[in-house]
């Protein structure tokens, strides 16, 4: 058995980034909470490391959600102004998944040389010990979600 089991995927992914943070627990819990409470489950979460006390935060909800977080960004400004948010909707996720993912070293290599070589755009990447997503624009859904298939010979 390979190491990589499953590749699944999901379609109608928006993309969401906050710049210009403030680097600020409170802030980014203030934040999913307020998501949280419009109903709306977020997937995807990265944090870029603190640069004088400031940080990009970004996190992928539902396509059928983001109304909701327009809204929500309407009101995060109001209250900091410094704040500037860049949206991309009509992503698809694909999450590679392998309970031996955590104990073999090079399989985020193999992926990610995998879509390279296929010219694919990548928007956000998270990882657990366990599974790598990788958001695409949809116009290269296709081809990563193959190019991953063949490279981890699960076709």
């Amino acid at each position: 058995m390979g190491t990589v089991t499953k590749i699944s995927t999901l379609e109608d992914v928006a993309l969401i980034t906050l710049r210009n943070s403030p680097a600020d627990i409170k802030f980014i819990a203030g934040v999913f909470k307020m998501i949280a409470g419009r109903g709306v489950n977020v997937d995807m979460i990265s944090q870029t490391a603190p640069q004088g006390g400031r940080i990009s935060l970004s996190f992928t909800v539902s396509g059928d959600d983001l109304g909701n977080i327009l809204e929500l960004f309407a009101v995060l400004r109001n209250n900091n102004p410094e704040l500037k948010s860049d949206i991309s909707s009509g992503n698809c996720k694909i999450s590679i998944y392998g309970d031996e993912m955590r104990s073999i070293p090079g399989v985020a290599a193999e992926a990610f040389d995998a879509i390279a070589k296929l010219g694919v755009d990548v928007r956000l990447i998270t990882t657990s010990e366990v599974d790598i997503s990788i958001l695409v624009p949809k116009a290269d859904f296709e081809t990563a979600y193959e190019g991953l298939l063949k490279a981890f010979d699960l076709q």
